[in-house]
């Protein structure tokens, strides 16, 4: 009889045991199936330091706020959308963030993310200038190295007809490159860039009012305009000139003209360059030369839509040093100009 109640006590105890060691391992169990969860719920949501390295973030256009949070999370910027938008939802500054490339840090807090995209200054861009009177072929080499483009790329843009040049271009981009400072993102194409500095273009012609059938004929007087005028003051009074002979059939036997064909930039031109057989050789041929001799800008425009009223026929830049130009109304006016002329030629040979 007492075996059998010690046999009951033993079988009990192990049952006991049992059931302990299977309920230590359900609670073991439920406790590395939820470790993680757990974990993931305590952790802090935002990074604390103002982060390392360097990583382009590209904000795209019309991009809202949490898109910008999960470009952020994606890039590893910020350690969770949230981060960025609490600091987004506290911060006004939020709403002006613009669409860019911006140079950012890889684990940085949600505030400090947004510091750095709320200061446009800190958007990546490349910025490029084109002065009046520069030739499309230095253009095009100046716009190669400020945007890192290949020139023969930027080439084979301008005369693709994919760049919006209006029709009285004549397919050629050549004064239709409108000088300014322009600045874009570090992906733009030879193609982007060339139609909005042509669009840029465009929309001054429309701002002055010049008509389609006028614009050709408007941008190569103001392209010679820009080549001849020593400084925007004289603009109206060359342009007078040119309207002057234009009128009267009087070759306009300009250097500036003759520069363009030979491929050259003096301020003179010698007897052979003015027997060159060109469309852009003015000496040789009356009227307008076959296109524009630069790309014009807006004052070089208006200069060559409204000339200053005047009978003049000839001017001398007599200091090209300091743009000084003068203006006669006949042959032996001018001659007195040519001389003071070819008397700072002497003082400065190479020109």
């Amino acid at each position: 009889m007492r075996k059998r109640k010690k046999s009951r006590r033993r079988r009990t105890a192990t049952v006991l045991l049992v059931s302990l060691i299977i309920a230590a391992g359900g609670v073991y169990g439920a406790y590395l199936a939820l470790s993680p969860v757990v974990a993931k719920l305590t952790e802090p949501k935002d990074y604390a330091g103002p982060g390392s390295g360097a990583v382009k973030v590209t904000v795209p256009d019309g991009a809202s706020g949490r898109t910008i949070a999960q470009v952020l999370v994606e890039n590893g910027v910020t350690k969770t959308a949230s981060a960025f938008i609490d600091a987004a939802n506290e911060d006004s500054r939020a709403a002006g963030i613009q669409p860019g490339t911006y140079t950012l840090k890889k684990q940085m807090s949600g505030a400090g993310a947004l510091d750095l995209l709320a200061d446009p200054d800190n958007r990546i861009t490349r910025q490029v200038t084109i002065p009046e009177g520069m030739r499309v072929a230095d253009a095009l080499t100046r716009i190669a190295d400020k945007l890192e483009l290949k020139r023969a790329d930027l080439a084979k843009a301008a005369t693709s007809g994919d760049i919006g040049l209006p029709k009285a271009a004549n397919g050629k981009l050549e004064g239709f490159l409108f000088p300014s400072t322009y600045s874009f993102e570090p992906d733009v194409t030879a193609t982007q860039a060339l139609s909005e500095m042509v669009e840029h273009g465009t929309k001054t012609y429309d701002e002055l009012g010049i008509p389609a059938s006028k614009l050709r004929e408007t941008v190569i007087k103001a392209s010679i305009v820009e080549a001849e005028a020593g400084n925007e003051k004289y603009m109206g009074k060359v342009s007078r000139v040119l309207s002057n002979r234009l009128k009267i059939d009087m070759k306009l036997q300009l250097d500036s003209t003759v520069s363009y064909a030979t491929g050259k930039f003096n301020v003179t031109t010698t007897s052979a360059d003015r027997q060159t057989d060109s469309p852009y050789n003015t000496y040789m041929y009356a009227g307008l030369p076959g296109g524009p001799i630069s790309n014009p800008g807006k004052a070089a425009l208006e200069a060559a839509l409204k000339p200053t009223p005047g009978d003049w026929l000839f001017f001398v830049t007599v200091n090209p040093d300091t743009g000084e130009t003068k203006f006669a109304k006949n042959a032996a006016e001018h001659e007195t100009y040519v001389k003071e002329f070819q008397a700072w030629l002497q003082a400065n040979p190479g020109n």
